[in-house]
């Protein structure tokens, strides 16, 4: 699973990444975790507001964190089998 964390460095962002790192690991999730940082290769998703999380090339949360719970349901329903 590829998952990319949008944002520029802000403490909401750098929340986000910690828990994703968090859940990919509480989980055992297989997963290539990045983050991208430069404006203009975030603004290819059509992000206004950051932070978001794309899941395999696909934007699943953009200006907010979502909860620890909702953050584990958005991985467990994009898991490939």
């Amino acid at each position: 699973m590829k998952i990319e964390v949008l944002g520029t460095g802000c403490p909401k962002c750098k929340t986000l990444e910690k828990q994703v790192y968090e859940i990919v690991k509480e989980m055992n999730i297989d997963a290539e975790i990045s983050k991208i940082e430069d404006i203009m290769e975030i603004m290819t998703y059509n992000v206004l507001s950051t932070p978001g999380l794309v899941i395999e090339g696909k934007l699943v949360s953009s200006g907010r964190i979502p909860s620890k719970k909702e953050l584990t349901e958005i991985l467990t329903k994009n898991i490939k089998s």
